[in-house]
């Protein structure tokens, strides 16, 4: 694994005109059914990161390519699972990933949108929440708002990491940036907290109302 890591990272380092192509199939197959559990790329976007902070790659691209591949990436999981309805789970590969297909389908229906939203950063149910929203006809529209608001947020979260360090390695000049940055990925952080505790109040609520009696 590691070598894989190393052997991609030179590539995006030596050829910096594929840079962003690569950056796009690495969040593509990260979000991409099934897929999304073989790919190491958490530890190359923190790589990724540490390259961009450095200066030797463009920090606009990389965003660019990287929102686009994770966007792409749930939305082809969540045709699959819309095209091929509840029958995908008793075929390969999901009928040997049932554990994480049944955490998917038990987060979805709890969460419903939110499911969507927070499941790109939880990495156990992160490549099948999105397939799992097609099985269950969620709404496309909302399901594409959910995709593109995670994916959004979910790359620079990703890179930030790698990228603060490797500014951090830099002169006291950076201090500022880094600072905003990290105030941004906090402000991030809670907000999506701040979500899930929202949706947790919600739903018993919710129940309790459905299960009151009549008088």
């Amino acid at each position: 694994m590691d070598q894989i890591i190393d052997t991609v990272g030179q590539f995006i380092e030596t050829n910096q005109f594929w840079a962003g192509p690569v950056i796009a199939a690495l969040t593509f197959g990260e979000s991409l059914l099934i897929v999304g559990l073989l790919i190491p790329a958490t530890a190359l976007l923190l790589l990724i990161g540490g390259l961009v902070g450095s200066g030797t790659l463009p920090l606009v691209p990389v965003l660019i390519w990287g929102i686009a591949g994770a966007i792409l990436g749930d939305a082809v999981s969540y045709i699959v699972g819309r095209w091929l309805g509840p029958s995908i789970m008793r075929r390969w590969p999901l009928n040997r990933h049932r554990s994480a297909v049944a955490r998917a389908r038990l987060f979805f229906y709890k969460y419903g949108f939110a499911s969507v939203l927070m499941g790109r950063f939880l990495g156990p149910i992160r490549a099948t929440i999105p397939t799992v929203a097609g099985i269950m006809r969620m709404n496309m529209m909302s399901f594409q708002v959910a995709n593109i608001l995670s994916a959004v947020l979910w790359v620079p979260i990703m890179l930030a990491p790698g990228y603060i360090t490797a500014r951090s390695l830099g002169t006291a000049e950076n201090a500022q940036q880094i600072g905003l940055v990290v105030g941004t990925i906090a402000s991030v952080v809670i907000g999506v907290g701040l979500l899930i505790m929202m949706v947790r109040k919600r739903r018993p609520t919710r129940t309790a109302r459905r299960d009151r009696p009549v008088s």
